[in-house]
């Protein structure tokens, strides 16, 4: 959509807005998506809340400790072919 138009729409007395669907198909804004309302000097912003926050590698690196000795390749693409054969299995 072109920045050009202006959209309207109306608050109703309970304090809501209907998005115009142009702006929420753009947005891929689905029913129950999270939006984050920020008070700008322009104006009110709105912004898709992000499923996790972020965080920085430093802060989770090590969280799950492992204490045995470590796997070798070949180990886990076993693993991993093993488990493909039991859910491809049934199927």
């Amino acid at each position: 959509m072109p920045k050009t138009v202006k959209l309207t729409t109306v608050v109703s007395t309970k304090g809501q807005i209907v998005l115009p669907a142009t702006i929420r198909k753009q947005h891929h804004w689905d029913p129950g998506t999270r939006l984050i309302v920020e008070e700008t000097d322009e104006g009110v912003l709105l912004k898709e809340q992000p499923l996790f926050e972020s965080s920085m590698i430093s802060d989770v690196f090590g969280m799950l400790k492992y204490t045995d000795e470590p796997k070798t390749l070949e180990e886990m693409d076993a693993a991993i072919a093993a488990q493909a054969r039991l859910r491809h299995a049934g199927s």
